[in-house]
């Protein structure tokens, strides 16, 4: 808990205040007790160290503590503010054998408890909203940020010289008992329309209004997507990408310790309170409780808060609460969310961080009024000047919950801060850290960590560019790029242009020219990105020589529609140049006459289909922002049309080309990502047009990548291909006692593709890359260890078959940062 000195400097609005340890007679600590104001619904439980903060703006002078096996003790308040309390809980004499149970596994059979909790399952149907044909209803939502654990040294840290007004606003969290600084807040009024005989649910902006950072709405996105909306009556509910078992689960009595703790009347309705606590440690879980009620069994309060040990990054604390109400005597609808996290760098209690806090209210429901399918299909345009604009009485007459002292003056206070240099300062590097670009007026520079690369035909590669940024709503955007080779002295660059004409289709033309060196080869599925530029043209350490690189002109233009949400079509026109970079590698090709040939230039018509359900975006101009990077399915379908003699083109053909991307959670056991492509070249093209299976020869960890291959060791006009990775999220190392603390994760791999290569490619072929095509299904695994310091990955990578193909890699080790809750 924070030291008592905190809580003399933060705000006097609570009335009561509560913190302090419970222990038994022996000095241990007593997890899960109950604490609860006397005459009161007001209350807490202990953490796993038996400690607890509870705060109430009435003014209470009795405080009660009370576990199953102890007998309960009731303490007089003789201050408004009393902490750093030690409870000692003596054991029921007639209850002794009773303390072992409770106090750590709990029994599944006998339990009244479980008992309740199978009638639970029994009685769970299709709840709220879901019982009926139709429903609306309005939907309230605040958003904040708070800067937490603040104390003198923070206040007068050089940081925030100048800024010293900004700790005026501080405050002191009812959940976690740490003083914090609100520093963002976002509200939200919407209206929410839903047919479940079509399956639709439509969500309609009326308001939104913000303090704090400009330009927030990816902030503001990225925030709902970690709170993403969720059924306590699942068997797993998925937060920060993660798959926690709920408290109500049928899998609960394998995870969870449950306790029938009280009954008693809750809005009129006889309630169990049952209180729940995990059976191990590190395991994805919570602890808390919740009131059922006698007749209907359903769900009238519930809290919980993750489990401290659980293997999750940057975040101390999770808290969530929910409160439904009775529509008649079997229909419970939610009226109430709550959702508090604690972001910090480290889980010690002292340790710094930021509180992300949601606050839901659900009002107004209205049922079985039906709308045609066509109001649900129908895009909306995304900005509407009023919807963000609206004045302060609008606010006053259409919150369902009135702005506390502190929140309304996020408002006044950010606005003032936004004036002050310093925070300018602070702002402009934070953004840099998180876009890769450092603004300069209504120019970005960067992106700043592709300055330096290195390859063999480049040698030291140097590269600096920038692109157009008025707001994250550009209708149009410009970005270039020019980069210098030490090895080869050539001077190599890209400018690229799109503009969106139409906001609600999303309708974008876009054009660009590059000159450069590239790792032809490193994907399956083509990209007709004019400035895209894999990892493997400019790693700076490489397995073995990297010098099968291509010098590269390319010419597009094109336009793209989204007809409706995430479905998006792209009809491109292109024309590159192709001849190789290095001398030790030749793209060579006979022609019709027999010559041989070292260039290609080759136009090409390209019509696409990209489909992603589930992706979620922010801003509404020319570039969108990915919320939910990985979180999405992926459908693409793509053909194209390579034309001869047009701009003096040297082929005909037609290639075809499907990928589908699945990430799947399952449940207690992790995640799955598993990637599926297919294609095919219906006509006789030299290498440089084909598709060479995708090697990896670089040290890093490249998904959709062969990592035991070199580039070019299979080529293919004709191929299917299948990735698999599963990450069990640490559930196997976190019931190995040596491991456990250290919050690792076990990631396991699989790869696999089959290939063909007609005769008359073969025919076709004067390169020095002698063609081979996986007809025996080529495959490769891995074994990993994620989670190392909590940004990186190391893999072991093993080759199937093959293994007699000269210089064939047995086995490799890669690796991969990256930073995951």
């Amino acid at each position: 808990m924070v030291v008592a000195c905190f809580f003399v400097v933060i705000s006097t609005l609570a009335q009561t205040k509560v913190s302090g340890v419970v222990k038994d007679p022996t000095g241990m600590s007593v997890a899960f007790a109950n604490v609860i104001f006397k005459d009161s619904n007001e209350g807490t439980i202990t953490n796993e160290d038996g400690r607890f903060y509870l705060e109430s703006d009435e003014t209470y002078t009795d405080v009660i503590f009370s576990f199953v096996g102890y007998e309960t003790k009731e303490i007089v308040l003789t201050e408004r503010s009393t902490y750093k309390m030690e409870v000692i809980l003596e054991e029921e004499a007639a209850s002794l054998d009773e303390v072992v149970i409770f106090s750590g596994k709990q029994s599944k059979k006998n339990n009244p408890a479980i008992d309740i909790l199978r009638k639970v399952w029994e009685n769970r149907r299709e709840n709220g909203v879901k019982k009926f044909k139709q429903y609306t209803y309005d939907k309230y939502e605040k958003l904040e940020f708070d800067l937490n654990t603040i104390d003198s040294a923070l206040i007068k840290s050089p940081v925030f010289k100048g800024m010293e007004f900004i700790f005026d606003q501080t405050d002191t969290s009812k959940i976690t008992g740490n003083t914090y600084l609100p520093i963002f807040i976002n509200e939200a009024l919407s209206k929410v329309y839903g047919d479940n005989l079509l399956n639709e649910e439509k969500e309609v902006l009326d308001g939104n209004k913000n303090s704090g950072f400009s330009n927030n709405q990816t902030l503001i996105a990225f925030v709902k997507d970690l709170y993403s909306d969720y059924d306590v009556y699942d068997n797993y509910l998925k937060f920060f990408d993660k798959a926690f078992t709920s408290p109500l689960s049928k899998t609960g009595i394998d995870v969870y310790n449950y306790v029938l703790l009280d009954s008693a009347y809750r809005d009129n309705k006889w309630c169990y309170n049952i209180v729940y606590y995990p059976r191990r440690k590190n395991e994805l879980t919570f602890k808390g409780d919740f009131w059922v009620n006698d007749s209907t069994w359903a769900i009238k309060e519930i809290n919980m808060q993750a489990s401290k040990s659980a293997n999750l990054n940057w975040v101390r604390e999770v808290y969530i609460e929910q409160e439904f109400d009775v529509l008649n005597d079997s229909i419970f609808l939610i009226t109430r969310d709550y959702f508090l996290s604690d972001f910090s760098l480290r889980k010690k209690e002292g340790a710094r961080g930021v509180y992300g806090k949601r606050t839901t209210l659900y009002d107004n429901y209205v049922f079985d009024i039906p709308k045609d399918k066509s109001f649900y299909s129908n895009q909306v345009d995304p900005y509407q000047f009023q919807v963000y604009n609206r004045d302060d009485e609008y606010w006053k007459t259409k919150r369902m919950e009135a702005l506390n002292n502190d929140e309304k003056g996020v408002y006044k206070m950010l606005d003032t801060l936004k004036t002050v240099p310093r925070f300018k300062a602070l702002y402009n590097i934070g953004a840099t850290l998180v876009s890769g670009y450092y603004q300069i007026g209504n120019v970005d520079v960067g992106p700043v960590f592709s300055v330096f690369g290195f390859n063999e035909a480049e040698g030291l590669r140097i590269r600096l560019g920038g692109r157009t940024y008025f707001t994250q709503n550009d209708p149009w955007r410009l970005e270039v790029f020019g980069a210098y080779g030490l090895r080869d002295e050539r001077f190599k660059y890209g400018v690229s242009g799109k503009w969106l004409l139409d906001r609600k289709s999303r309708l974008t033309v876009f054009g660009g020219n590059r000159k450069d060196v590239e790792q032809t080869g490193a994907t399956l599925t083509n990209s007709n990105d004019v400035l895209g530029r894999s990892l493997a043209s400019s790693s700076l350490i490489s397995v073995g020589a990297n010098d099968r690189l291509t010098r590269i002109n390319l010419t597009t233009a094109g336009f793209s529609l989204e007809p409706s949400k995430n479905l998006i079509t792209r009809i491109t026109g292109s024309y590159r140049t192709l001849k190789s970079a290095t001398d030790t590698f030749s793209i060579d090709y006979f022609d019709e006459n027999g010559d041989v040939q070292s260039t290609i230039s080759q136009p090409e018509i390209e019509v696409s289909l990209n489909y992603t359900p589930g992706r979620k975006t922010s801003g509404y101009g020319v570039e969108q922002t990915i919320i939910n990077d990985g979180d999405y399915s992926i459908f693409y379908l793509g053909y194209t049309l390579g034309l001869k003699n047009v701009l003096g083109g040297d082929f005909d053909y037609k290639r075809l080309q499907g990928l589908y991307t699945r990430p799947w959670n399952i449940g207690g056991i992790g995640r799955l990502l598993s990637t599926v492509e297919v294609g095919k070249v219906f006509d006789p093209v030299p290498l440089s047009l084909l598709n060479p299976v995708p090697g990896n020869q670089t040290y890093f960890s490249l998904y959709n990548s062969f990592t035991q291959l070199d580039y070019y060791e299979f080529v293919s006009d004709t191929y299917a291909s299948l990735h698999l990775q599963h990450n069990f999220g640490g559930r196997l190392f976190s019931r190995i006692p040596g491991l456990r603390k250290l919050n690792l994760r076990e990631v396991i791999g699989f790869r696999a593709v089959y290939g063909e290569v007609s005769d008359e490619n073969i025919a076709l072929n004067a390169s020095n890359i002698v063609y081979q095509a996986p007809t025996e299904i080529y495959y490769e695994y891995s074994v990993g260890i994620g989670n190392i310091f909590k940004i990186f990955r190391i893999d072991f990578n093993f080759r199937g078959n093959y293994l007699s193909n000269p210089g064939a890699r047995k086995f490799g080790v890669t690796g991969v940062f990256g930073f995951s809750f």
